[in-house]
């Protein structure tokens, strides 16, 4: 089942701890027997309301697929990670193609 994640990271983190950070969660999916499919990082962006004293965050999203374990080993990494302000998993949404077979939205052909 494919997934998307956007994750928001503390502002104070340089580009190469939030690379290493993003390193670390692909690691996670793999190890757990998922595959990655896509990562952005969409930058450094002012937040509408403040979370934790902070105006701004780092911004990334992965898509992913796996199994519900993925999602546990995920779920408990992020809360341990300090550096991290919000998350939000969900179900990437299927679509039905011309032929009738469902494509994940936003594959490639």
């Amino acid at each position: 089942m494919a997934y998307e994640a956007i994750i928001l990271l503390n502002p104070q983190l340089s580009d190469d701890e939030v690379g290493s950070f993003l390193d670390k969660t692909k690691k996670i999916i793999v190890k757990e027997g998922g595959e990655v499919l896509t990562e952005d990082r969409w930058g450094r962006r002012k937040l509408t309301y403040p979370i934790r004293q902070a105006r701004e965050g780092s911004y990334a999203y992965i898509k992913f697929q796996g199994s519900p374990s993925v999602l546990n080993r995920l779920s408990y990494h992020f809360k341990v990670t300090d550096s991290i302000l919000r998350t939000m998993v969900v179900k990437a949404r299927e679509k039905k193609s011309a032929m009738g077979r469902k494509e994940t939205a936003g594959a490639k052909k």
